[in-house]
């Protein structure tokens, strides 16, 4: 091996990366020991063989070999390999050499525990590590442990013998090729196990997979699987989690009497012999085996497709419907959120909000569409059915990642004991427990977010009386609609009140979130963005869903706006009205709010004491609920929110109300009725009130538009 290949190696690997569309996350490389180190990984794609070597050595700045299986060695990538440093499993010199190295320090070891690629991930039976492969099912190898017990043993002689039998030493730093005995004591040899987790998986045909099957007659099934998995993998974007475990020193596993009589006699061994202790050497390797594998699996990074693997293969029922399937998911992933040393994917770090509403990122209906093109599920008149013969099914072990993906995500995680007991938990939950316990957990989170906002801007004669800015649930007496009710710009849920209640008494579920930035302070609401806003209309809305059959979304301006949003993105709303939507603001102000923002952060990036203005003053028509002071920045969230909706109004196909005063000082009516024209339902109805103020939810005749809203809500 030689440091030029190295550099040639991660010059190729860039040269792959611009070619690629995968995403590589190191965690846990600067806690690295500075060796002598062998790092056992667990094994999916020859993806690893190739890049792990290079990210090992660039995270380390020592050399790494690694081992490989003796297949890799035919063709022309064989000498690559060995140039990286990359040995055969078959190799007779290989167990001398690793010693050899770890004793001297001379490269650390990359060594796969599995033996080889567990394509099926299937690595537990009853509880035990069993890895399942094409010949069948076998323990874990236990070489790598075996390998660092042998180099600490020698290490450990070589200390005995420098005192005790000089001669023993010499000879032992003579078959180790020593430069420095002193330098070879110091050492201490380490394990640390390392899990590689990629997401998503998908196999399908490729560029590459096509190319391949047309140069190359009567190409074996297993080398199609691997081109279709890992050329998608590659070709089409995947996330890969490298993640470094914990340091297990090996030492401490020779604390044995018959190990220690061994490592004290004086007699010459060979390299071959068989030791005395060689059945406890073999049963040391044994515990230390399962200690790294337990390591290696627990580094795994959970993401969606194992939770929604995972329960629908747990779940009792063949019925599935989908919005209760996400409801699972999400209850799991809310659950891991508070387990320790579980280590969660990116998309699982954040909000999971999404899950229970429109789906932005497409992870509900990317897996259902894997689960139907494989089996697990079919589409019938009554909704989703789960075929229980597709999971678990006997499969060729080299098909596995094509023809049963679901139960390879599932099986990914199966060592997780704390992940699986939630699982099962959830999975097995009556369907009205798991709703109850989302909307508990989303009204808790939401009462928990406005406390915290509140304490930490409370700001005495600008905050208004805590419960102006809480949000609440009325609660109706028919399940059949509910609505989530958005309140407006710089007010508060208080503003909702008298509409939500009155609705309430026509019998109606109403929940009335708070917008973030919303109930507490300018200052608050002005380092706040529309995405946040959104974030809470959805919270709003999967509380109804959890309570009602139908959910039909309504606001107040900015809340108008927000509720055309969430009717926009999420299908199957029952309808949808909008009073004083923002599409266009009278106030001249409000023109230049994206210059004086765009200004102000300019400002604040170059560090510029020039001036600003960051706040405008607002002269509210209910002054114990808005504010007084109207942040630029907030205005501008406003129009991106408005910019955001208007291409997507032609969208909504569902029943819709547009209401608005037709001498709003705030609105421009020509807005509303622009929202009006564009919306995409054959059902929908355009109300303009003589009234001379933006606020028409509140104050005199207000009880006319609550009434008009009702009957909407009547003939949904």
């Amino acid at each position: 091996m030689n440091r030029f290949a190295y550099r040639t190696t991660g010059l190729a690997i860039k040269a792959l990366s611009g070619l690629s569309k995968a995403r590589t996350r190191l965690h846990g490389e600067h806690t690295l020991p500075t060796g002598p180190v062998v790092f056992v990984v667990n094994h999916f794609t020859r993806l690893e063989t190739v890049l792990l070597p290079y990210l090992v050595h660039r995270a380390t700045g020592q050399p790494v070999w690694s081992l490989a299986d003796a297949e890799f060695f035919r063709g022309p990538l064989a000498g690559f390999l060995d140039a990286v440093g990359t040995v055969s499993t078959r190799s007779p010199d290989r167990d001398r050499l690793i010693v050899k190295t770890l004793l001297t320090g001379e490269a650390n070891w990359i060594i796969y525990p599995e033996g080889g690629m567990v394509k099926n991930m299937k690595i537990m039976d009853r509880k035990r590590f069993m890895i399942s492969w094409a010949g069948g099912k076998r323990p874990p190898h236990t070489g790598a442990a075996s390998l660092v017990l042998r180099t600490e043993f020698y290490r450990e002689r070589l200390r005995r013998m420098a005192h005790a039998a000089p001669e023993e030493a010499e000879r032992l730093r003579e078959l180790f090729q020593m430069d420095s005995v002193q330098a070879v004591l110091e050492r201490r040899t380490t394990i640390v196990p390392v899990n590689i987790t990629y997401y998503p998986v998908r196999a399908r045909e490729n560029v590459l997979s096509a190319l391949a099957q047309r140069l190359v007659d009567n190409l074996a099934e297993r080398h199609i699987e691997e081109l279709m998995t890992e050329g998608s993998m590659f070709l089409s974007g995947v996330d890969i989690d490298i993640r470094f475990g914990a340091p297990i020193p090996v030492l401490p596993f020779l604390n044995d009497a018959a190990i220690a009589r061994d490592i004290a006699r004086p007699e010459p061994m060979g390299f071959d012999d068989v030791l005395a202790c060689r059945g406890r050497m073999r049963r040391k390797a044994l515990k230390l085996m399962q200690r790294y594998m337990a390591a290696i699996y627990a580094l795994t990074t959970v993401n969606h497709d194992h939770l929604f693997a995972s329960i629908l293969r747990a779940m009792p029922r063949a019925r599935v419907r989908e919005e209760d399937l996400r409801r699972r998911v999400f209850l799991a992933a809310c659950e891991l959120h508070g387990m320790p040393a579980v280590h969660l994917h990116t998309g699982l770090a954040a909000d999971q909000t999404h899950l229970l509403s429109d789906d932005r990122f497409g992870i509900t209906r990317d897996f259902i569409a894997i689960a139907l093109e494989k089996g697990n599920l079919r589409r019938t008149e009554g909704g989703l059915l789960k075929d229980r013969r597709r999971f678990s099914a006997p499969a060729s072990f080299h098909r596995a990642r094509i023809d049963s993906p679901i139960d390879v995500m599932a099986n990914a995680v199966e060592p997780l004991a704390g992940l699986q007991r939630s699982v099962r938990r959830i999975a097995w939950m009556p369907a009205f427990w798991v709703r109850r316990r989302v909307r508990e957990r989303l009204q808790r989170e939401a009462l928990e977010e406005f406390t915290r906002d509140y304490r930490t801007h409370f700001s005495e004669g600008e905050s208004r009386p805590r419960e102006v800015g809480a949000p609440f649930l009325v609660k109706g007496r028919s399940r059949r609609v509910g609505v989530v009710l958005c309140h407006g710009y710089m007010a508060a849920p208080l503003e909702m009140k008298g509409l939500a209640d009155y609705l309430g008494r026509r019998g109606y579920w109403v929940c009335v979130p708070r917008l973030p930035g919303h109930g507490t302070t300018p200052l608050d609401l002005s380092g706040r963005t529309y995405e946040e806003w959104i974030r809470s209309v959805d919270r709003g809305y999967a509380v109804i869903a959890s309570l009602c059959e139908r959910v039909v979304a309504g606001g107040f301006s900015t809340g108008a706006g927000l509720a055309l949003h969430l009717a926009a993105r999420v299908e199957g709303l029952a309808g949808v009205f909008a009073v004083s939507a923002p599409m266009r603001l009278r106030d001249f102000k409000a023109r230049f709010a994206s210059a004086v923002d765009l200004w102000n952060r300019f400002m604040d990036k170059t560090s510029r004491s020039g001036p600003k203005l960051e706040f405008v003053e607002n002269r509210p028509e209910n002054p114990h609920i808005n504010y007084h002071r109207n942040p630029v920045s907030g205005v501008r969230e406003i129009e991106r929110l408005m910019d955001d909706l208007e291409p997507r109004l032609e969208r909504i196909r569902i029943p819709a109300l547009i209401l608005q005063a037709s001498a709003d000082p705030v609105v421009d009516p020509r807005g509303a009725r622009k929202i009006f024209d564009r919306l995409g339902s054959k059902d929908k109805q355009y109300l303009l009130f003589s009234f001379s103020r933006h606020g028409i939810l509140l104050g005199e005749d207000s009880g006319r538009v609550h009434r008009a809203i009702a009957e909407f809500l009547d003939r949904l």
